[in-house]
């Protein structure tokens, strides 16, 4: 008697240019989901940092892609390199994640396959004059590529279509892992941080989680900081990431501000802070305030698109300031520092925020939805024969 092999679930190719960060955290939560539910996870990815290795530890095949931040000349390796990956892999969705992964994946692929495209914040925004201007002309082109364009919240939507993107749209704000971004203590926690050991227990301390760089507005937040130590004596503030502005912030900042670099596991500081800031100046939906809330602990944010979306109605006029504006950041951050009975309520109301709108496994099955209906579409499992001739072609 001749046994049928069962049919193995649908595989999935991850893309993703950026190892660090936002994004490719995003995608580690969804490959983790995925391989629970019985996909077939594969990432293409730079080998830098620690992300293949946290990948290939939760079951995923990692296929080591090189490829540069930015656009420029080394493009068509990258393409070339890619669209051997997809074939190597042959999947049944291509999920690429922020703008260079998803420049190259849709080169790549041109709709052969089901595309899913994630922007995290439109590349457009993160540039200026003729850079921006090609940036959003290539979005507009590529959207005919992409069969879902997946946005983390309202507002990144709504730019996509204010900026002239025929995208077929999904909206799917981001999740965290509940269990673990959850409240604990703050003196053990701290007592557990060497970068604290000669910092009184009992100061005021603001943590700032995120990459060093113009889009997360940590300048901003240290013209803000001279006025919250003047008012909160001893307050201090630690920046905790790494990134192309390190070096300039370092020169800016007082005595009373600590960087602590880049850290593999952030949560041992969200729980350490008495407040969370992130000062954005621009976001697709910044999973820092999701996390900090998670942990329990009072969020600032800035009113930007992505900023104003993950925070619940209730804490949005003690918790958002304007972008850009160090007088008015400073003013709330000094508040709210300055009462421990308010931070403790809207560390609470934020908890309950994210357990009902922004758990992981609500976002994984969303995009799990996404990909059912295009491998329906597309009817990808039938024609896998022809595939190897397409790819080349």
């Amino acid at each position: 008697m001749q046994l049928i092999a069962p049919d193995p679930g649908p595989r999935v190719l991850h893309v993703t240019q950026p190892v660090d960060g936002g994004a490719p955290r995003v995608m580690t939560d969804l490959a983790r989901a995925q391989l629970a539910a019985g996909l077939h996870v594969t990432v293409a990815c730079p080998e830098g940092g620690d992300l293949a290795a946290r990948l290939r530890a939760l079951g995923a095949d990692v296929h080591p892609w090189h490829a540069t931040r930015a656009p420029g000349p080394s493009l068509v390796g990258e393409v070339r390199r890619l669209r051997r990956v997809v074939e190597a892999v042959r999947p049944d969705v291509v999920h690429a994640h922020s703008a260079k992964a998803g420049l190259a994946a849709r080169l790549a692929v041109r709709g052969r396959v089901a595309t899913v495209f994630q922007p995290h914040a439109w590349s457009f925004e993160a540039v200026g004059g003729p850079t921006a201007a090609l940036a959003l002309k290539w979005e507009r082109w590529g959207a005919r590529w992409a069969s879902r364009v997946v946005c983390v919240s309202d507002a990144e939507r709504a730019t996509g279509v204010r900026a002239g993107i025929a995208g077929q749209w999904r909206v799917i704000p981001n999740g965290i892992d509940t269990e673990r971004f959850h409240p604990a203590p703050v003196d053990s926690v701290r007592a557990g941080i060497p970068l604290l050991a000669e910092v009184d227990p009992a100061a005021p301390l603001v943590v700032c989680v995120g990459r060093l760089c113009r889009q997360k507005g940590q300048d901003v937040l240290l013209r803000a900081w001279d006025e919250v130590a003047r008012r909160v004596p001893g307050a201090r503030l630690v920046l905790v990431g790494d990134g192309p502005e390190a070096q300039r912030l370092r020169d800016l900042a007082p005595d009373s501000v600590l960087f602590a670099g880049a850290v593999t596991d952030a949560v041992p500081w969200y729980r350490a802070a008495d407040l969370v800031v992130l000062p954005s100046r621009w976001e697709g939906m910044a999973l820092a305030p999701l996390e900090a809330m998670g942990c329990g602990r009072p969020v600032v944010v800035t009113d930007v698109d992505g900023g104003r979306e993950s925070l619940p109605a209730a804490l949005a006029p003690r918790c958002l300031v304007p972008a850009e504006n160090p007088a008015a950041l400073a003013g709330t951050v000094s508040e709210l520092l300055l009462d421990p009975p308010l931070r403790e309520s809207l560390g609470q109301l934020g908890r309950r925020h994210v357990l009902s709108a922004h758990d992981v496994r609500h976002c994984a099955e969303a995009v799990a939805g996404v990909y059912r209906e295009l491998i329906t579409a597309h009817a990808v499992r039938p024609v896998r024969a022809e595939y190897r001739e397409s790819i080349h072609s």
